[in-house]
């Protein structure tokens, strides 16, 4: 076997995540017909999401509200607002991009 034929792995081609790191999850529900809710879930227990919300519908001009789930609070808003959410947790540096993961289409 020659050295041309080995594969060179960098320590940035496989990413560690920690054990207490969690990922935030973007997802989209159809309520009915073409409305739409957008769902925040697995943002740090330590934030306000009270406050999050209300600067996220007043940047969106969407409703919303908090809703206590067994999986742990999540943020529910109206419309497919993945993207805006996705740009608005990044800006603010609230969660670094390699902890989101968008689900749905």
């Amino acid at each position: 076997m020659t050295s041309e034929n080995l594969i060179v792995f960098r320590q940035t081609d496989f990413p560690e995540e920690d054990e207490n790191q969690s990922r935030v999850h973007l997802r989209v529900q159809q309520r009915r017909a073409r409305k739409y809710w957008t769902t925040v879930q697995g943002l740090a227990d330590d934030l306000d999401l009270l406050k999050i919300l209300k600067y996220m519908k007043k940047m969106f001009n969407t409703n919303g509200n908090v809703v206590n789930d067994k999986m742990g609070d999540v943020i529910q808003l109206q419309g497919d607002q993945r993207k805006n959410i996705y740009r608005f947790l990044t800006e603010f540096n609230i969660v670094p991009k390699t902890q989101i993961t968008e689900h749905g289409g």
